[in-house]
């Protein structure tokens, strides 16, 4: 196995337990998001989430880039 392949699997194992391991933290701020709108504090949890949302998209990307990548140079 090359490197990129290795880099490749590293991503995504970190990734996805990086993932897992804030996944109940960001349930716990939308439950109390939902239970207090008027907040300032919700506003500032709102965002975090919203930031979580856009890395967890950004790490998919890059992920399904990197397999595609990584694919057609062993194959190709």
């Amino acid at each position: 196995m090359n490197a990129l392949m290795w880099l490749t699997i590293g991503f995504l194992i970190i990734g996805f337990a990086v993932l897992v391991s804030m996944k109940k933290n960001m349930e716990s701020k939308l439950a109390f998001i939902k239970g207090s709108m008027e907040s300032e504090e919700s506003s500032t949890k709102a965002n975090s989430i919203i930031w979580w949302i856009v890395s967890v998209v950004a790490w998919g990307i890059v992920s399904i880039m990197l397999i595609v990548w990584s694919f057609h140079t062993h194959f190709g």
